[in-house]
């Protein structure tokens, strides 16, 4: 099946925070993401889209209240598990890991280049989502 011919990206994790405006400026500030758009009512965010280069993620505020809501988890109701980790593509990996690090990502794998190709590293935010950053494109041959 092909891609729409005029989007971007076709897949774009979503993710739930308890303090969505805090996590907005910290992955803004830690990763250099953008803001796309964000909904919000108060300390409530209702929906964000936060750009990096032609990916995106979707983010909101977590909630018991909805139908959706109450079948996501936070890791820090799960003991800091997760089902799924944001696999974001880095062109200058080495700078963006010294950046995450500067702004207090708690390190789970330490940058190292991998079998596969390309060099990465794995984290957790302040709310304890798993994110992997690496410099190796799937979408490109490799050697």
């Amino acid at each position: 099946m092909a891609r729409p011919a005029d989007t971007t990206a076709t897949i774009i994790p979503c993710l739930r925070y308890r303090d969505a405006p805090a996590a907005i400026d910290w992955l803004c500030r830690a990763f250099g993401f953008e803001r796309h758009a964000v909904y919000a009512e108060g300390d409530t965010v209702h929906h964000a889209q936060l750009v990096f280069g032609n990916g995106m993620v979707m983010l909101g505020s977590a909630d018991t209240a909805s139908e959706w809501g109450r079948r996501i988890a936070q890791p820090g109701d799960i003991g800091g598990l997760e089902t799924q980790s944001p696999c974001v593509v880095v062109a200058d990996i080495d700078a963006h890991y010294a950046r995450a690090v500067a702004a207090g990502a708690e390190l789970v794998q330490d940058i190292a280049d991998q079998d596969y190709g390309g060099r990465g590293y794995s984290c957790r935010d302040p709310e304890g989502h798993l994110w992997w950053f690496g410099s190796y494109d799937p979408w490109k041959a490799e050697g």
